[in-house]
């Protein structure tokens, strides 16, 4: 252990940065994930070119939200950071909780995935006929799902970056997670 302390020290890397890399990589893979599986799902069953357009629209709505507001992101307070993202954190995570009660008590059934998939899957093809132009179901499915789970990348980068005064270095792991998700996504396409 003292020996992998002393390599980081003699290469300029801290603990801290360390943290950083592994705490946004992980946090942004899972998002990544998230997305990649709801456009999976939509490009498999209805159309591939439309799911795309979707993507790539996101992204570039995606882009332009973070130039306009990621800096004004950047400028609040630390404390006011903090305060409003752990305010999202404790509505969600009390939402989560309040759903692992319900399925351990069993008031709710156990989350499956396969039923999910199927549900959505049949929910997806109901939704009508797909044209040679662009599906519109497609689309706006993939935009929507990349861009929020974008969106919640880019919040993940900012306020670990910000905290630990590193935005690039928050922002490459975060950039790098995406990218490990989507070749994933290719391949398994």
């Amino acid at each position: 252990m003292l020996r992998r302390r002393v390599a980081c020290q003699d290469r300029g890397v801290s603990g801290a940065e360390v943290g950083l890399v592994v705490s946004v990589f992980i946090a942004c893979t899972v998002e990544a994930v998230e997305a990649l599986t709801i456009v999976l799902a939509v490009g498999a069953t209805r159309s591939w070119r439309s799911a795309m357009i979707g993507v790539g629209a996101a992204l570039v709505a995606l882009a332009v939200v973070t130039a306009i507001l990621g800096p004004a992101l950047t400028a609040l307070p630390i404390n006011v950071l903090r305060g409003v993202v752990g305010g999202l954190l404790l509505v969600f995570g009390l939402q989560w909780l309040r759903k692992a009660i319900l399925r351990a008590s069993g008031l709710k059934a156990i989350h499956d995935e396969d039923a999910a998939f199927a549900e959505e899957t049949a929910g997806a093809r109901g939704a009508g006929a797909v044209g040679p132009g662009l599906d519109g179901y497609s689309f706006l499915v993939s935009f929507k799902g990349t861009f929020l789970e974008g969106l919640e990348v880019v919040f993940i980068a900012l306020t670990f970056g910000s905290n630990q005064k590193n935005i690039p270095l928050a922002a490459a792991a975060a950039v790098a997670a995406v990218l490990l998700v989507a070749a994933a996504g290719v391949a398994v396409r």
